[in-house]
C-alpha cells in the first residue's frame, strides 16, 4: 500500500504519448489507461493490484478497499448490492458524500444518500481488471463535485500491450451461529479475462459469474407484549427474549433475508490510438443480478410444526398475534439488469497541453422486486403480493478537462461538468407475487436532478520547497419533475422545481521544510446537493401521506486539513489533523410534521450544523526488522457532534450518526521469496449511533451498531509464472457483531488463477 504525498497526482499511464512524467511529486507509476492527469491537492492513499492480490481476498471489487485508511465498506455478504463506504466523518447512511469512479466513469448512485439505493454499483467492476485504487481524502480539489466531502475513490483498470488473459475460480464457506440459526453458507465465483493489441487497436474483455448464499440479514422481532396469555392460547416455543437498540424488550421470532444470489458481470473495453497524441476509448459493462430471499421461523407449535403468522399465541407466557407481513416482508425475488457505458477522447496538443472529454451513462434496464403480502407458508406457492420496479432509473454525465503547463513547475487545469440523475420507483399490486402481471399502481416516487459546473485550478511551485494549489468550482443545480403518488393513503403531488447556484473555493500549500520532511495545509468548501430520494421522501401519518420537505437546502461543508509527513527508510509516516463543519447537514432525525404537534417522525432534514475534529496517523514500512516484512497501519480519532439543531434540540452535543470515535487498521505481510506471501491484517471500528440523539444504547442486537475487531489471515503462492493460488481466513476469531445487520463470522476461502 502506497501512502502518497500531499500533492501526489493520480497514478500515471504506461510510458507513451499521453504520459506526463512531470505532473506531480511522489508519483506511483502503473500500467493503466492513458489519461490526462493534473496535480491533486489532497492526501491520497493508493493500493496496487499486486498488493491487493497479496493481502486481500477480493471476491467483489469493493474488497480492494478493505484495509485503506478510514475507508470501511459495509459489505454484508459476497455479492451484496447494498455496500456503501464510510469516510473520516461520514457513515454508511451518507453514501452521497463520496464519489467512486472506474476509469473516469462514475459508479456512485447519487439518486440517494443511504445504504440502499444510494450504494455504489460495485458489480460493474470485475476484480480481475483492477490495476490500482486511489483514495483522495476531503473536498480540496476543484476537479470534483461537492460529493467529495468525504472521499473520492478512483478505480483504475488497464489495457493490454500484447495478447494476455486469465481464468480464475474462488470458493468460500462461512459458518454462522446466532439465535437458532446454525448453518454454513457457501459461495463460489468464476472469472475470465482476455485482451490484445493490434497496432493502434486494443481491447479487454472481462467476465465474472458469482453464486452466493448469505447468512440472515434481518431478524423478525416483536415488542414484548403487555398482555398475559390466556389458557386457551396455543403455546409456541422457540422464540428468544432480547432487547432492541433502544433497550426495549423484544422477542426474536425468526431470521429473514437469507439471500441466494446469482450475478453476472461482463465488460468490454476497446481503444483506438488515432495517432501518437490521441486516443478514443469505449467501455460497456452489463451487470445482472438474480436474488431470491427466504426466511427461517424459530416458532414451533405443540406438534413441532413451524409457525409464521396468526394468533393469538402464547409465547413465553404473553399473548401475541403475528401479522402476515412479519415474515413475508423478508421474502422476495429480485431481478436486475444494469448497463454502464463510457466514451472518452484523450489527447495532447504539443508538449504543454493535455485534454480529455468523457461521457458516461448508467441505465437500470430492468429492476424488479417481487414480494408476497399474504402469510407464509401459503405464500410459497404464490398469491397476492407486490411488484416494485425501478426501470428507467439512471444517470448521464459529461466531463471535459484540460491541463496547460504554463512553465516548469506551473500548471493550470480547468474543466466543465454536466450530469443528470433520474429516479423512477413504482410499486404495483399483483394477484400472484411469483409470476403474476402488474396490477394497480400503489405508489410512485419520481424525480430528476441536474448539475452543470465549471472549475479551474492553478498549481505553482513557488520555489523548490513550496507548492501552492488554488482553485474554485462553480455549480448550478436543479431538481425538477418530482412526483409523489399513493393510492392509499391518497397522495398525488407534482413537486416544485428548485434551483441552487454555488461557488466552492479551494487552496492548499505544501512546504518541504527539511530533507525527508514536508508539511501541508488545505482548505476547501463544498456543497453537496440533495438527491432525488431525499427530496421526495414520503411519510405516513395515520390516514395521511405527506412529503415533509421537497425544498431541502444543499449541505455546506468547510473542511481544513493540516498534515506533516516524514519519509523514512523504506517507508513513510503521516500525521493529519482535520476539521469539518457542515451547515444544513442532511440527516434523518425526529421532528413534528406539523409545527407545534407533539408527534414526532423520522425523516431527512437540514440539521443546522455538524462539527467534526479528528487526528489521523498513517505509517508504512518495508523490510521492517527483517528482509521481506512489510507493515502498514492507520489509527484515527474523531470527535463529531451535532453543534446546532433548531428542529431537534435533544441532538445538540450528541455524536453524529454513523461516525466512530476510533478506528484502526494494521496489515503485516512477510515475503520470504518471490513465491510466498503471508499476511495478517486487523481492523477496528468503534461503536456508532444510528439516532441523532444517541438513544440507541444497546449495540449488540439487530439494528444496533457495535464496535468490532476482526483479524484476517492470507497465504498467497505463485506456483509458476502462470499459476497463482491463495487461501484466506477472514474474521478468524469468529467475532459476532452487528452493523444494523448481523455481519459475517468466520469465513474461509480459496483461489486459483491461471494467467497466459
Amino acid at each position: 500500500m502506497t501512502l502518497a504525498g500531499a500533492f501526489a497526482a493520480p497514478a500515471l499511464a504506461q510510458s507513451g504519448p499521453y504520459d506526463d512524467t512531470d505532473a506531480g511529486k511522489d508519483t506511483v507509476v502503473i500500467t493503466g489507461e492513458k489519461t490526462a492527469q493534473q496535480q491533486n491537492p489532497t492526501t491520497v492513499a493508493t493500493i496496487t493490484a499486486e498488493e491487493i492480490a497479496t493481502t486481500t481476498a477480493v471476491t467483489n471489487a469493493e474488497d480492494a478497499l478493505r484495509y485503506l485508511p478510514n475507508i470501511v465498506v459495509r459489505k454484508r455478504h459476497i455479492g451484496d448490492t447494498f455496500a456503501p463506504i464510510t469516510t473520516r466523518t461520514s457513515g454508511v447512511g451518507a453514501s452521497a458524500r463520496s464519489l467512486i469512479y472506474v476509469d473516469g466513469a462514475i459508479i456512485s448512485a447519487l439518486i440517494g444518500n443511504n445504504n440502499g439505493n444510494g450504494s455504489p454499483k460495485w458489480g460493474m467492476v470485475s476484480p480481475a481488471e483492477i490495476s490500482s485504487v486511489d483514495v483522495y481524502y476531503g473536498p480540496f480539489s476543484a476537479a470534483y463535485a461537492g460529493n467529495s466531502i468525504g472521499a473520492v475513490v478512483e478505480i483504475n483498470t488497464r489495457m493490454p500491450e500484447k495478447f494476455e488473459g486469465s481464468v480464475g475460480v474462488t470458493g468460500s464457506t462461512h459458518k454462522f451461529e446466532q439465535y437458532a440459526t446454525n448453518d454454513t453458507f457457501n459461495a463460489w465465483q468464476a472469472s475470465a479475462t482476455v485482451g490484445n493489441r493490434f497496432g493502434p487497436l486494443s481491447f479487454w474483455l472481462a467476465a465474472t459469474h458469482t453464486d452466493s448464499a448469505s447468512h440472515p440479514l434481518a431478524y423478525v422481532t416483536a415488542a414484548r407484549s403487555a398482555t398475559l396469555a390466556q389458557s386457551t392460547d396455543p403455546v409456541l416455543t422457540g422464540a428468544f427474549a432480547d432487547a432492541n437498540r433502544l433497550a426495549a424488550p423484544i422477542m426474536v421470532l425468526g431470521a429473514g433475508a437469507l439471500e441466494d444470489q446469482v450475478q453476472d458481470n461482463i465488460k468490454l473495453k476497446a481503444a483506438w490510438d488515432i495517432d501518437g497524441n490521441t486516443r478514443l476509448a469505449y467501455t460497456v459493462g452489463r451487470f445482472a443480478n438474480d436474488t431470491s430471499s427466504d426466511v427461517q421461523t424459530y416458532l414451533r407449535d405443540a406438534s413441532g410444526n413451524p409457525v409464521f403468522a396468526g394468533g393469538p399465541f402464547n409465547i413465553d407466557g404473553r399473548r401475541y398475534t403475528i401479522a402476515a407481513s412479519a415474515f413475508s416482508n423478508n421474502v422476495y425475488n429480485t431481478n436486475e439488469e444494469q448497463w454502464n457505458q463510457s466514451l472518452s477522447l484523450t489527447g495532447k496538443a504539443g508538449a504543454d497541453f493535455d485534454w480529455r472529454v468523457v461521457g458516461t451513462t448508467y441505465d437500470y434496464a430492468q429492476s424488479e422486486q417481487r414480494l408476497p403480502t399474504t402469510a407464509l407458508p401459503a405464500a410459497d406457492a404464490g398469491g397476492a403480493g407486490a411488484i416494485v420496479r425501478g426501470d428507467g432509473t439512471g444517470w448521464e454525465t459529461l466531463d471535459a478537462k484540460g491541463i496547460w503547463r504554463l512553465a516548469p513547475g506551473h500548471e493550470l487545469s480547468f474543466g466543465v461538468h454536466g450530469d443528470r440523475y433520474e429516479l423512477k420507483n413504482e410499486r404495483f399490486s399483483t394477484t400472484n407475487w411469483i409470476n403474476g402481471a402488474a396490477g394497480t399502481l400503489v405508489n410512485a416516487s419520481r424525480g430528476k436532478t441536474e448539475t452543470t459546473g465549471i472549475w479551474v485550478q492553478d498549481a505553482w511551485d513557488i520555489n523548490d520547497a513550496v507548492t501552492l494549489v488554488a482553485g474554485g468550482r462553480y455549480e448550478s443545480w436543479k431538481a425538477h419533475d418530482g412526483l409523489n403518488f399513493s393510492a392509499t393513503p391518497a397522495l398525488n403531488v407534482n413537486q416544485p422545481e428548485i434551483t441552487a447556484d454555488k461557488f466552492s473555493p479551494k487552496a492548499s500549500v505544501r512546504w518541504a521544510f527539511a530533507p525527508e520532511w514536508s508539511a501541508k495545509a488545505s482548505i476547501g468548501q463544498a456543497y453537496r446537493f440533495p438527491t432525488v430520494s431525499e427530496l421526495y421522501q414520503a411519510i405516513t401519518t395515520g390516514a395521511t401521506l405527506s412529503v415533509p420537505n421537497p425544498n431541502l437546502r444543499p449541505e455546506d461543508a468547510l473542511s481544513t486539513e493540516w498534515s506533516i509527513e516524514h519519509s523514512i527508510e523504506d517507508g513513510t509516516v503521516r500525521l493529519t489533523y482535520f476539521i469539518e463543519d457542515i451547515d444544513d447537514a442532511l440527516i434523518s432525525q425526529s421532528a413534528p410534521l406539523v409545527i407545534g404537534s407533539p408527534t414526532l417522525f423520522n425523516f431527512v432534514q437540514n440539521v443546522d450544523k455538524v462539527e467534526s475534529r479528528g487526528v489521523e496517523l498513517v505509517a508504512t514500512r518495508d523490510n521492517l526488522l527483517i528482509q521481506g516484512l512489510s507493515l502498514t497501519g492507520s489509527a484515527t480519532w474523531v470527535d463529531s457532534k451535532t453543534a446546532e439543531d433548531t428542529a431537534f434540540p435533544a441532538a445538540v452535543g450528541k455524536n453524529t450518526p454513523g461516525v466512530p470515535e476510533w478506528r484502526a487498521t494494521l496489515v503485516g505481510t512477510y515475503r520470504p521469496d518471490d513465491k510466498w506471501a503471508f499476511t495478517l491484517a486487523g481492523r477496528y471500528f468503534d461503536r456508532v449511533y444510528a439516532t441523532i440523539d444517541n438513544i440507541d444504547t444497546v449495540s449488540h442486537t439487530y439494528q444496533g451498531f457495535e464496535s468490532f475487531m476482526t483479524w484476517d489471515a492470507r497465504v498467497a503462492y505463485n506456483i509458476d509464472p502462470n499459476w497463482t493460488a491463495a487461501i484466506s481466513l477472514e474474521n478468524f476469531g469468529g467475532n459476532d457483531y452487528f452493523l444494523f445487520h448481523p455481519f459475517p463470522q468466520r469465513t474461509a476461502s480459496a483461489e486459483l488463477t491461471y494467467r497466459f
